[in-house]
């Protein structure tokens, strides 16, 4: 049985022209050959994946989703430019090949990078990996300390100093989410009326951290090494990367993170095998990243709550486009109702907080 991340035929409304991109690649890259083979990658609700397997080297494409985007979202040459600057520091990231900004190609602009080959981790661990309790937990150790690594990396020796504006980083997000919900709402959905208050008075006072932030570090965006699959070998999906309060990339984590503890309705979000025996519960993650990074973190509510609230903003900008038809993806149908439980999460965040 295979445990490298696995492939599946174009979706429906997803296909590229691979005429186009085969012709593209091969006046950029003349040291391709043969013919090309297109597949898509199963992950991702934003950005598309697709495998460009030629008969002696695999290569990944990346290009913005079909339909509605937000303003200034998906920005492919942004993208590129990130991991062009940033691989050469952090030995995590994919190594680009190639921006196309023409958009005639596949009607969007797209880069294409390297293949990473390894296992990328879903909704469940694997049986053939065969970790027990305490493997699951050095994978789990791992995670947390590649975050703190890339929390560590000089962005100004990365040339990436430009990439954003870390001095009130957290309060942009705060009103820059409330007004990107508000901007995606549909009738069906709640208006986190309540939390958006609470964030608003919990506000905390500028730390003046700044950070590299990966922004989407979840289970299913690193690829773990299959000889050694405790070890984390490589980060994908960097389209949100930028400078901001390392806390805050911390919170947006932990918000994917669902307990084997949680509440049967908190257990129907989870798409990473976050609840495996071994894992760390969300606190213990907090603890283990204050011990690696040096950062003291007195009370994570405003963090993890920010995270969720964000969360359910990423959900319902990709659930708008699916309410009004511009995409067919059949995973984003339940999206409101996703939406809905995430509110009852911060709620109960809300509830007890001693902030």
């Amino acid at each position: 049985m295979p445990i490298s991340d696995q492939t599946i035929r174009l979706r429906e409304g997803e296909e590229l022209d691979a005429q186009a991109v085969d012709a593209c690649l091969k006046a950029h890259l003349p040291s391709l050959s043969g013919s090309l083979a297109i597949e898509q990658f199963p992950g991702g609700a934003s950005n598309l994946t697709y495998l460009l397997a030629y008969p002696d080297r695999e290569l990944v494409l990346r290009r913005p989703p079909f339909g509605h985007k937000a303003r200034s979202a998906h920005d492919m040459a942004r993208e590129y430019r990130i991991l062009d600057k940033l691989s050469r520091h952090f030995p995590y990231c994919p190594r680009p090949v190639l921006l196309c900004t023409d958009e005639s190609i596949i009607g969007a602009q797209f880069y294409v990078m390297e293949r990473l080959r390894g296992v990328i981790l879903r909704k469940d661990i694997p049986a053939a990996l065969d970790l027990g309790p305490a493997q699951t937990r050095e994978l789990c150790l791992s995670f947390v300390d590649r975050l703190v690594e890339l929390h560590q990396v000089d962005y100004r020796a990365c040339g990436l100093e430009d990439l954003g504006r870390p001095g009130g980083y957290v309060r942009r997000q705060v009103e820059g989410w409330s007004e990107r919900y508000a901007n995606a709402l549909t009738p069906d959905v709640p208006t986190w009326e309540r939390v958006i208050a609470w964030l608003r008075e919990k506000l905390p006072e500028d730390s003046g951290r700044a950070s590299l932030i990966h922004n989407d570090y979840r289970l299913d965006n690193v690829i773990l090494d299959p000889a050694a699959p405790t070890r984390i070998s490589g980060v994908l999906d960097w389209e949100l990367a930028t400078l901001g309060d390392p806390l805050m990339d911390l919170g947006n984590c932990l918000a994917y993170w669902v307990e084997a503890t949680d509440p049967a309705p908190v257990q129907l979000t989870r798409r990473q095998p976050s609840n495996a025996p071994g894992m760390l519960t969300r606190a213990e993650m907090v603890a283990y990243y204050a011990e690696r990074s040096g950062i003291a973190v007195a009370n994570f509510d405003f963090y993890y709550v920010q995270g969720l609230f964000r969360l359910a903003g990423i959900v319902q900008q990709i659930y708008y486009r699916f309410y009004h038809g511009q995409t067919r993806d059949p995973r984003f149908a339940q999206f409101a109702a996703m939406n809905a439980l995430l509110e009852q999460m911060s709620l109960r965040v809300l509830d007890r907080s001693t902030l």
